[in-house]
């Protein structure tokens, strides 16, 4: 279902950001944006804020963490995330010991960086080390939320039991670096649109709204075939029960052929700057011409658009094209 707001909307999307992929915008209690995402030469973790979304697009970057030259965390820094956890600032990443392939995968663990101090532009980032799932596989693309008290962990992870690259995984925490139970398994790649060229699922962000939790994430490979799907669950259920959670047959967002949109996904959420509203925040390619694997190609430009919702109080995503 669309909405009326939708059916009017006729403004085409230009990126906020070019060659930003896995954007993360964070609105703080100080009033400011914050923003973070993969850097193209994938070596360090970034950060920008502003007082307005717009903003963000000329804010002067500042560089909070640089891989080190050798060891288990040195290359390949993926999709980090910003979130402010019980009074610190937390970053948490996925990075490899390498860029060699094993088993069909790169051997990407996940890891957290914590500043204390209240603006996480200016004082020290300290390396709290590798957030332990229980799993030694690959496993990247964590975040985090807190729900009526608890924090809780989302991420994606390899089950060598399970075709595929990565499932979507949940588990409390007892602080912002510690799992404090077992990671439960809330979707893995089944449908068509999931499975293509890869077997993905990925990406996940939350956002909570109409008396529901929305857990929406990424599917397939990285190229044009990129989509996001939907979970939800009633916000009085139990987050760790997997028959809590009702996932989408359906893509929410895909690919814009009309207005060359492509491979829309890893998105995140943040709050519109009259504190009402939500914002859809993601990445996509305006070409499809990519020589080589995607993953190295650069061009994964930072969009940001209003999320809609319908009478059911259900998301509408809408095209990545249109605002």
């Amino acid at each position: 279902m669309t909405t009326n707001q939708e059916q009017g909307a006729v403004e085409k999307l230009a990126p906020l950001i070019l060659q930003r992929a896995d954007p993360h915008i964070y609105r703080h209690s100080d009033g400011y944006y914050y923003f973070t995402a993969s850097v193209p030469q994938y070596d360090r973790i970034e950060i920008r804020r502003a007082t307005t979304i717009a903003g963000l697009a000329g804010a002067t970057p500042k560089d909070v963490w640089v891989k080190p030259d050798s060891g288990a965390y040195s290359e390949l820094l993926w999709a980090p995330e910003l979130h402010f956890n019980e009074g610190a600032w937390y970053v948490y990443f996925a990075a490899a010991p390498s860029r060699e392939i094993k088993d069909d995968l790169f051997q990407h663990r996940m890891y957290c960086v914590r500043n204390q101090n209240a603006n996480p532009l200016e004082g020290e980032w300290e390396f709290m080390g590798q957030i332990d799932t229980g799993i030694d596989s690959f496993c990247l693309d964590a975040t985090t939320f807190t729900h009526k008290g608890q924090l809780y962990y989302l991420w994606a992870q390899k089950d060598k039991e399970i075709r595929g690259n990565s499932n979507l995984y949940i588990a409390p925490m007892s602080n912002p670096w510690t799992i404090a139970g077992k990671p439960v398994m809330l979707s893995k790649p089944e449908y068509d649109w999931e499975i293509e060229r890869f077997w993905v699922n990925e990406g996940p962000s939350v956002v909570k709204r109409n008396g529901r939790i929305f857990i929406t994430y990424s599917a397939s490979g990285t190229g044009i075939e990129y989509a996001m799907g939907l979970l939800w669950a009633d916000e009085d259920a139990d987050l760790l029960d997997p028959a809590s959670w009702t996932k989408s047959k359906d893509p929410v967002l895909q690919s814009c052929l009309e207005h060359g949109i492509y491979g829309p996904g890893h998105n995140s959420f943040t709050v519109s700057e009259d504190g009402e509203g939500v914002m859809l925040v993601y990445h996509a390619r305006t070409y499809t011409e990519i020589i080589g694997d995607p993953l190295w190609n650069p061009d994964r430009h930072t969009f940001v658009k209003p999320l809609r919702w319908d009478d059911e109080g259900m998301p509408v995503f809408g095209r990545p094209s249109i605002a």
